[in-house]
């Protein structure tokens, strides 16, 4: 079947007309380069009559280059463009969209004959069409001043057409930037400041402020060199005022976030501003903002995909807006959980999850010796990993897991400690069953099948409510070879127990709190301790027991110290001792009573050498009693892999 290209769409496109859908053909591709930021890519793409060479692909399609999906004289569908007019009369067409239906070799060649466009409709000589198009052009893109190179994520409406969703800054007085040639606002840079938004609006939808015709202008073209600026966004998140005492004075602070369909940035008051604004400024609410400070931003203080930040003065104004339509609640880049592996450490990530677990809230003295709360997380998402998360503060303290709530986090740090790990910032935004329709597919996905999904945490720290999911038969890990690599590994199991050896399972150690060294008799009523070079009039019982672990396939023994002991046998050491030495028939029923129970255990296995001798040492790290509902529901989904 041949695929017709859309006439006319050329022109269209050219004037910033809608075009639904065209089918164009690609005939040339050109790398621009750029200072800073990623490649940027030219096209010149035809309709079959005319030509045009004014296009650019936005840079999150440059895979399709790079992998070598498009290539000329491919077939395309542009899904959505974006035409932006340059100050010196020039057109761009930026590419947000776009499919490839035939390739090139499918295609066979160029389809029809046709002539460069202009403005005027005219053709140009083939010979005035080459190079110096191109280059004239690729000055102009690359020159753009701005955050970043890219262009592609704000839309501005030819000047030929009018209506409320028309948005022209070159046009516009208050637009107007000093300079010889260079209009710094008509075509507005958006590699910072850009994400995801919930709303669909147009964000070059134009609006009067309430007490001035200056249009808004989104906040991705906000650069320092403009004067004259309105924008209109919603408040994501506003901190408590914050005092300061130092050498130079004293002074409060506080900040909030901002964002719109074009980007978000951090806004920042000071002193008689916070007595000002901090009572207006309300978290979730829409306001126009004007006459605010623009500076470089502070990257050590904001977690914002913005080069900018705003600080406000005594001529700064913030009126509220009754009409919050086609404003996004949040921007979130959500990260699945399976790629922060590839992340890097330290790297600030969006994240969303449903939350399987929830450790008890805990209280912790920094090194500035101030107490603070922290609570831990674990949040699971559709790739069928898992994360743990820590919340600190009063966030922490408010948190309710209770219900497995589907927990979105704007602005986490990603740590490798125990292997991949986020903790909120202050900074961050902490969401709780949000009202984004990421939560609501995360939340059908759950309910439907993820909750019998036989997971894995990418966070090698103890855990809590069966959360823990690096499951392994004991088959599987001695297969696979557990624990003879380098670094000690860990694995989860639900096992039996067979047999646990009473002979020598208890010592008589140091009394002394951080010390658990076994000391020896003097048989003159005083016991050493070679550690602590002392003697002691008494000395505590430990435990150390071996015990040998089973399940359908295999069996493992196992070492337990004190506490995984203690519960596994459900006696304190001091107890058993004295039952020892005082009740041996008591003694002998607390570990018959052990034998043939089955438990949790999470393990740690590696290799170790003895005596010149290499084995795989198993050590019991947590005993925890089965959930046979949780292990009813694994059972269920590996039966489904299976039968699938």
């Amino acid at each position: 079947m041949s695929i017709k290209l859309t006439e006319g769409a050329i022109e269209a496109l050219f004037k910033g007309s809608e075009v639904s859908s065209p089918v164009l053909q690609l005939l040339h591709i050109r790398q621009i380069d750029g200072k800073s930021g990623p490649p940027r890519f030219r096209l010149m793409m035809s309709d079959g009559v005319h030509s045009l060479t004014s296009f650019l692909l936005a840079t999150q399609l440059n895979r399709l280059r790079q992998e070598n999906i498009m290539a000329p004289n491919c077939l395309c569908v542009l899904k959505k463009t974006i035409t932006n007019k340059l100050e010196d009369g020039r057109h761009v067409v930026v590419v947000m969209d776009m499919e490839i239906i035939k390739s090139a070799e499918e295609t066979g060649g160029k389809i029809g004959a046709p002539t460069p466009y202009n403005l005027d409709d005219k053709t140009k000589s083939p010979q005035k069409s080459g190079p110096t198009t191109y280059s004239s052009a690729s000055s102009a893109l690359t020159n753009v001043p701005g955050p970043s190179k890219n262009y592609d994520s704000y839309k501005t409406k030819s000047p030929q057409k009018s209506g409320p969703s028309t948005y022209n800054s070159a046009s516009s007085p208050s637009a107007k930037v000093p300079g010889p040639s260079k209009n710094y606002n008509s075509f507005p840079p958006s590699g910072r400041g850009r994400g995801r938004g919930f709303a669909k609006k147009n964000p070059a939808e134009a609006h009067s402020t309430p007490a001035s015709p200056t249009k808004v202008v989104p906040i991705s073209s906000l650069n320092p060199y403009q004067t004259k600026w309105t924008i209109r966004a919603r408040v994501t998140n506003k901190s408590n005022v914050r005092t300061w005492s130092n050498s130079k004075g004293e002074g409060k602070l506080f900040s909030f976030e901002i964002v719109d369909e074009s980007g978000e940035i951090k806004i920042t008051a000071f002193n008689k501003e916070v007595d000002k604004f901090f009572p207006l400024v309300e978290q979730g609410k829409v306001y126009y903002i004007t006459k605010a400070l623009l500076k470089m931003a502070n990257k050590q203080y904001t977690t914002l995909k913005n080069d900018y930040e705003m600080t406000l003065h005594a001529n700064s104004s913030i009126v509220p807006c009754g009409e919050s339509q086609g404003v996004p609640t949040m921007q979130c880049d959500f990260v699945p959980i399976a790629e922060l592996e590839n992340r890097d450490k330290d790297a600030i990530i969006d994240v969303i999850g449903v939350c399987k677990s929830a450790e008890d809230v805990s209280r912790i003295t920094t090194k500035a010796s101030r107490e603070v709360s922290k609570r831990a997380l674990c949040l699971m998402d559709t790739s069928g990993k898992m994360v743990t998360v820590t919340l600190w503060g009063e966030e922490a303290e408010r948190f309710d897991g209770s219900r497995q709530p589907v927990v979105a986090i704007k602005g986490a740090r990603l740590s490798d400690f125990g292997g991949r790990s986020l903790s909120a910032l202050f900074s961050s935004t902490v969401m709780v069953n949000p009202d984004i329709p990421e939560a609501f597919r995360l939340r059908a996905w759950y309910d439907h099948e993820g909750n019998a999904l036989n997971s894995q945490s990418l966070t090698e720290t103890r855990s809590t409510g069966g959360a823990r999911v690096n499951w392994k038969t004991l088959t599987e890990v001695k297969n696979e070879h557990l624990g003879q690599g380098e670094k000690a590994e860990y694995f989860s199991c639900v096992a039996t127990v067979l047999y646990s050896r009473k002979e020598n399972c208890l010592y008589q150690a140091c009394p002394s709190p951080d010390c658990n060294k076994k000391v020896v008799d003097q048989l003159n009523g005083s016991y050493r301790c070679e550690k602590c070079n002392r003697d002691f009039p008494d000395f505590k019982h430990r435990l150390l027991l071996s015990a040998n672990l089973a399940d359908f396939g295999d069996n493992q023994w196992v070492t337990c110290f004190q506490e995984t002991a203690e519960v596994l046998l459900g006696h304190s050491a001091e107890t058993l001792g004295r039952l020892r030495d005082t009740d041996e028939a008591a003694f002998d029923e607390v570990f018959q009573k052990t034998n043939y129970t089955t438990h949790i255990f999470k393990n740690r296995v590696k290799l170790e050498t003895y005596n010149d001798e290499s084995r795989v040492k198993a050590t019991v790290m947590e005993v925890q009693p089965v959930d046979h509902r949780e292990y009813s529901r694994r059972l269920i989904s590996n039966i489904r892999k299976m039968a699938g």
